[in-house]
């Protein structure tokens, strides 16, 4: 089993189901292996791969592996998931797919800074900073910032995000958390 011959099989299912491949792992334990596939794409709502693409690629996948012998005759499991919330934004999609999401950012040779995603495009996002803890006294200001010039970035999870701020599909758990699909042993 060579990781180019499970991309070369996946390539076709993940463009069937729109989406990407953001990683493959295969994890040796004792006898057993575990093949783990974490995928992105838009999603139906613009916000990253829905619930039901996961588990419809998660069975066109398991499919596709016990029709060929990628795997050799080794047990394995098999788990695909999202990259979740946690993964550092590093693209413009991953910033437009989080686009109303609040965000910290850290830039060479300043302090962190954390606002919200208002605007992004192929080089820039635009941050939304609202300085003051107060809401009567607080300001916003909506900042500009290369995405060459960012040197991390992640998204904040918030319990009560403002709900003048929901975009379509955050009422769509799949957006929030790290969505996975086993397809148990193989």
């Amino acid at each position: 089993m060579s990781e180019s011959e499970l991309t070369a099989l996946l390539g076709p299912l993940l463009a069937e189901h729109e989406l990407e491949l953001d990683k493959l792992d295969v994890v040796t334990a004792g006898k057993r292996r575990l093949l783990k596939v974490t995928v992105d794409g838009d999603g139906p709502a613009g916000r990253g791969p829905s619930s039901d693409q996961i588990a419809d690629l998660t069975r066109a996948v398991s499919r596709a592996l016990d029709e060929s012998d990628v795997m050799g005759e080794a047990a394995y499991t098999l788990e695909v998931s999202t990259p979740g919330i946690s993964r550092p934004l590093t693209k413009p999609a991953h910033y437009r797919r989080n686009l109303g999401r609040l965000v910290t950012v850290t830039r060479p040779d300043t302090d962190d800074l954390t606002g919200r995603i208002v605007a992004v495009t192929e080089d820039t996002v635009t941050l939304r900073v609202t300085n003051g803890k107060h809401p009567r006294t607080q300001t916003s200001q909506d900042l500009d910032l290369p995405l060459a010039g960012i040197t991390r970035a992640v998204v904040q999870i918030e319990m009560n995000p403002p709900k003048d701020l929901v975009l379509p599909g955050d009422t769509d758990d799949s957006a929030d958390t790290d969505e996975s699909a086993e397809e148990g042993d193989h």
